[in-house]
């Protein structure tokens, strides 16, 4: 998952626009089927929520993340991940802007 680069994959061309373009990503198919959004979240609190369970890496910069049902807040930076479960949500705190792969089940 820590690869600095997808090779050999297919791009959809228009972008996810999220929350006023606080947080923006692009689609990527790889040759297997999968599929997963390369992003960036801009300085912003956000609530996102979740259909099929994903796995958020962080690229660059780094969050803060409260998952649904829990308290506790917990941070994340390049180079460490988070499990999000399906038909869920999670709060995210960014300071910066904040680089990440979104990996889905």
């Amino acid at each position: 998952m820590n690869s600095s680069q997808f090779d050999n994959v297919s791009v959809v061309k228009q972008a996810n626009v999220y929350f006023d373009g606080k947080c923006i990503s692009h689609t990527v198919l790889l040759a297997d089927g999968s599929r997963k959004t390369i992003g960036v979240i801009m300085p912003s609190s956000l609530t996102f929520t979740t259909g099929a369970a994903e796995v958020m890496e962080c690229v660059a910069g780094s969050c803060r993340v409260r998952l649904d049902g829990n308290d506790q807040w917990q941070t994340y930076a390049a180079g460490q991940s988070f499990a999000v479960p399906g038909d869920s949500s999670f709060d995210i705190v960014c300071a910066d802007a904040f680089h990440y792969v979104c990996h889905f089940a």
